[in-house]
């Protein structure tokens, strides 16, 4: 289990079947990638972070939308440095 799979974990824990059971706030979620929350707001106004929920004053993320968001994210193989020299 990931870092951010544990912590959603134990964030919403309580029965099985529990309402918010598999949902991070916005302060964990920062947390756990080690960003502030202000750098989550700029991702959701340029809809470039993960899709989330706003349930009132309350922003929540699926825990699944985030893993699906970071594997999108992932870079398969490194880029290849240009050659250098005259042409």
């Amino acid at each position: 289990m990931t870092q951010i799979e544990n912590s959603a974990a134990t964030l919403h824990s309580g029965p099985p079947g529990s309402l918010l059971q598999g949902w991070i706030s916005r302060s964990e979620l920062a947390r756990e990638l080690g960003v502030c929350e202000e750098t989550l707001r700029r991702w959701a106004d340029a809809r470039s972070g993960p899709a989330f929920v706003k349930a009132g004053r309350k922003i929540l993320y699926r825990r699944s939308a985030v893993l699906e968001w970071l594997e999108a994210l992932e870079v398969r193989a490194p880029l290849k440095p240009r050659a250098r020299g005259r042409r």
